[in-house]
């Protein structure tokens, strides 16, 4: 059997497998541990998709002449999944025909491909879209507004990473310095400002985060941030978030300060300055 990938001929020898699921659960374990997924399926030059998958699984490889597996990257697949589901989110805010109705949209959202695709990957946003829809539009704690610029940012995220991070340049400082304030705000009783600065740091540095893994599924690589290896920088930053939180929650002033100037506002200068010139490639 000729196996291709992207209609490219693929280097495989079939050991064991006897069946096209064999072959394919075989590919999806050798893509384990690359960027890639599993999009699409040919059998000798027919398309499978929907409920003709699972007989196409069964079916022996020895009657099979050729078969076309498509591959992509995740991130080409979550946006796809994140464009399918703001096409849904159009639908179920502005209505067309009578037979076009919020419930015949929130059916369709929980049965379609970006749902399932989406829960696993991105199960806290698959949530609010969960939520969103089965209250029609009304529920979930969010307002339309709010869901329709939550997937919009990360459409953006994934189709314009560049701009994404570029704009963030101003915020990223200005969250540095409040964070550098914050000690003084506790102090002060300015307790609006300080939540208000806790909240927007924790949104900040995990949009930073999520475009440093686009940027490396794009082969952008950093090794380190201010000589400390990038994997031992992402799990200190993530311990010195989660004290923060938990010092914040409890009320711990002196801690929250402390760990706000000292250590998460250089570390939010050091790791956006470290990705730019990864990033200024790719302009």
């Amino acid at each position: 059997m000729d196996i291709r990938i992207n209609g490219e001929a693929a280097d495989i020898t079939l050991e064991s497998e006897k069946t096209i699921g064999a072959v394919l659960a075989g590919i999806e374990n050798w893509l384990g541990n690359s960027a890639f997924r599993v999009k699409g399926l040919e059998i000798d030059g027919k398309a499978i998709s929907g409920d003709a998958i699972p007989e196409a699984f069964e079916r022996e490889v020895s009657e099979i002449k050729s078969i076309n597996i498509a591959v992509c990257t995740r991130q080409d697949l979550m946006l796809e999944a994140l464009t399918e589901a703001r096409c849904y989110l159009a639908a179920l805010l502005n209505p067309g025909p009578a037979t076009h109705t919020a419930s015949s949209v929130t059916e369709g959202w929980k049965n379609s491909a970006a749902a399932s695709f989406l829960s696993g990957e991105l199960p806290d946003v698959c949530g609010i879209l969960d939520e969103f829809f089965k209250t029609g539009g009304t529920g979930g704690g969010l307002s339309p507004q709010s869901v329709v610029s939550l997937i919009d940012e990360r459409i953006r995220e994934i189709g314009d990473p560049v701009g994404e991070f570029t704009r963030m340049e101003s915020l990223v400082s200005a969250v540095s310095e409040r964070l550098e304030d914050l000690p003084i705000d506790i102090q002060t009783g300015k307790d609006g400002r300080a939540a208000e600065t806790v909240s927007l740091f924790s949104n900040i540095a995990e949009k930073l985060f999520r475009l440093f893994f686009v940027f490396q599924s794009r082969g952008k690589f950093i090794d380190a941030v201010d000589s400390v290896p990038i994997h031992t920088f992402i799990e200190e930053f993530d311990v010195a978030v989660k004290e923060l939180l938990t010092a914040y929650s409890g009320k711990d002033a002196v801690l929250v300060g402390d760990l706000a100037e000292y250590e998460l506002a250089p570390r939010l200068r050091s790791f956006y300055i470290a990705l730019k010139r990864p990033v200024v490639s790719l302009v």
